[in-house]
């Protein structure tokens, strides 16, 4: 699934999905926080349908949305596309785009949440023990051919 933006109007039809699960247009138009036109919803949830965002099934005479990605999903799959995407853009330097890139993940999870650096911490530790034993691996299976 390619990574799509959503607009507002998206963004929260998307969350009374994620909240309240599948529903048909009228359902998801009473949960709204502001009244919508029926048509209004229908649209957007067809226009989501068709974004892969939502899978729909005809229930009588009226298709049942339901999304597809769960809200967490979405969100990890929305930021693996944004650093894939940077890391794939060419910039004068590879070596500055990545420390610019670095540096403000950084700062950005400094100002949310410094505990958050704590967990980064552990993690990147944690991958590097895993690369080292991926490593370890293939030098002693090199080293065990003939």
């Amino acid at each position: 699934m390619d990574v799509v933006e959503l607009g507002p109007l998206e963004a929260g039809v998307m969350e009374v999905v994620w909240r309240h699960g599948a529903g048909d247009v009228r359902q998801v138009a009473a949960r709204l926080p502001r009244p919508l036109a029926y048509t209004t919803v229908m649209t957007t949830l067809d226009r989501l349908y068709k974004k892969g965002l939502l899978e729909r099934r005809k229930r009588q005479r009226a298709f049942v949305y339901a999304a597809k990605l769960d809200r967490a999903q979405w969100l990890r799959h929305r930021a693996g596309a944004l650093i894939s995407a940077f890391f794939a853009a060419p910039p004068p330097s590879p070596r500055l785009g990545r420390e610019a890139m670095l540096s403000c993940l950084l700062e950005a999870v400094e100002s949310y949440d410094a505990g958050l650096l704590d967990q980064l911490e552990k993690r990147i530790q944690a991958k590097r023990r895993e690369l080292e034993a991926k490593s370890v691996a293939k030098s002693e299976l090199r080293r065990r051919r003939p």
